[in-house]
C-alpha cells in the first residue's frame, strides 16, 4: 500500500510539472524568471503547488471558486514569487460561511491587484513573512478580512480595499487582524505569544461594513507600522467590545497619519483605543498626525491604563493629532510634541 502511495505521489508530481511547462509562455527572462498564465481555477491550485522563487504566476479575467492554498514554498528577497491580476479576477469560496479563500503559508510573496470575496475568512497568513499584499480588494467575507497570524512578521499590507466583512459572525469581523488572542496560543503557538511582528498597514481603505474593528493588534504582537489609512466606521457591530476603529493590545506600534470618518448614527466610542489583554503587553505605542471626526461620546485616542491584566505603559499621543467632536476630547493622558 505504501508502495502504491508514492507511485501515485510521483505521477502526481509530475503531472503538475508537465502542465507548469505547458503553461508557460514561450519568453522567459535573461535570468530564467517564468510567467505563467492561468484561466481557472484548477490551474491556480496547480500551479501554487509548484511555483519556484521568480515565478509571475498571472490571472485571466473570471471567477476562481476554491479554496486555494500556498504551501510552504517560498520565494526569496531577490527572487519573489507574484501573483497577479486585475479587480475582476475574483477569488471565492462561493459560501461566506465556509473556508478561507486564501491560506498563505509561504515567504516572500507578492499577491497584487486582484479580488478576494466570498469565504469564511479572506487572506490567512500562517508561518508567512516578508510577503507583499498590494492592491487587493477583499470583500464579502463571513468573519475577517485579512489575518496575520502564527508568527506571520515583516509583511506589508498596502493599497488595499476591505470592506463588507464579518457577515457571518460580526464580532469576528475585522478588517485586518494582526496576531492572536493569548486564549488562542495554545492552539496556534504551543501557548508562546504569537510574534507577528513588524508589519506595516499603510494606504489602505477599511471599511464602511467592517462589523468589528478596522484593525485588531492582539497582545504579543511587537513593532508594526499603521500609516496612511482611512478608516470607516459605518457597519461597526458592538459585538466583542468593538467600539473602535482600532484596538492596540501589543508593544511599540506606530500609528501615524491615519484618517477616521465615524458618520452617524454609529456605535462607535472612540477613535483608537489602547488595552491591557496581558500583563506586559499594550504598551509603549506612539500616535502621531492622525485626523479622527470621532463624532460620538468618548476620545480621539483612549489609553485604557488599568484593567485587570494589567497597565499600559509609555504609550505617547502628539499634540499633531486632530481629533473631531469627540465629546471627551483628544485623548485621557497628557499630549507630547
Amino acid at each position: 500500500m505504501k508502495t502504491s502511495l508514492k507511485v501515485a505521489g510521483s505521477i502526481i508530481c509530475m503531472l503538475a510539472t508537465v502542465f507548469f511547462a505547458q503553461a508557460q509562455t514561450p519568453k522567459k527572462s535573461k535570468n530564467n524568471r517564468r510567467l505563467v498564465m492561468v484561466k481557472n481555477a484548477e490551474e491556480l491550485k496547480n500551479v501554487l503547488q509548484i511555483a519556484r522563487p521568480g515565478d509571475s504566476i498571472v490571472l485571466s479575467a473570471g471567477e476562481y471558486e476554491g479554496k486555494f492554498i500556498i504551501p510552504a514554498t517560498s520565494g526569496t528577497s531577490e527572487k519573489p514569487i507574484t501573483l497577479i491580476g486585475n479587480k475582476n479576477c475574483v477569488l471565492t469560496t462561493g459560501d461566506v460561511s465556509k473556508g478561507y479563500v486564501i491560506h498563505h503559508q509561504a515567504n516572500y510573496w507578492i499577491l497584487k491587484g486582484f479580488t478576494v470575496k466570498g469565504g469564511l475568512k479572506g487572506i490567512i497568513l500562517d508561518g508567512a513573512s516578508n510577503n507583499v499584499l498590494d492592491d487587493l480588494e477583499v470583500k464579502e467575507i463571513g468573519e475577517e478580512g485579512i489575518h496575520f497570524r502564527k508568527f506571520s512578521s515583516d509583511n506589508k499590507l498596502q493599497n488595499s480595499n476591505i470592506h463588507h466583512v464579518g457577515l457571518v459572525r460580526p464580532g469576528y469581523g475585522e478588517g485586518v487582524y494582526i496576531g492572536s488572542a493569548i486564549s488562542n496560543w495554545a492552539r496556534y503557538t504551543n501557548n508562546e505569544p504569537d510574534r507577528c511582528d513588524n508589519n506595516i498597514i499603510i494606504n489602505n481603505v477599511i471599511g464602511p461594513y467592517v462589523t468589528a474593528e478596522c484593525i485588531d493588534i492582539k497582545e504579543g504582537t511587537t513593532g508594526g507600522i499603521i500609516k496612511g489609512n482611512t478608516f470607516y466606521s459605518e457597519g461597526i457591530s458592538g459585538e466583542n467590545s468593538a467600539d473602535s476603529w482600532i484596538d492596540v493590545k501589543g508593544n511599540k506600534y506606530l500609528i501615524e497619519e491615519n484618517k477616521g470618518i465615524n458618520h452617524q448614527p454609529s456605535v462607535l466610542l472612540d477613535g483608537y483605543q489602547v488595552n491591557c489583554a496581558a500583563d506586559g503587553w499594550g504598551n509603549y505605542n506612539e500616535f502621531r498626525k492622525n485626523i479622527s471626526e470621532v463624532n460620538a461620546e468618548g476620545y480621539g485616542i483612549s489609553i485604557r491604563l488599568k484593567s485587570s491584566k494589567g497597565e499600559v505603559v509609555g504609550t505617547k499621543v502628539t499634540s499633531d493629532n486632530k481629533v473631531i467632536n469627540a465629546a471627551k476630547g483628544v485623548s485621557n493622558i497628557p499630549l507630547s510634541e
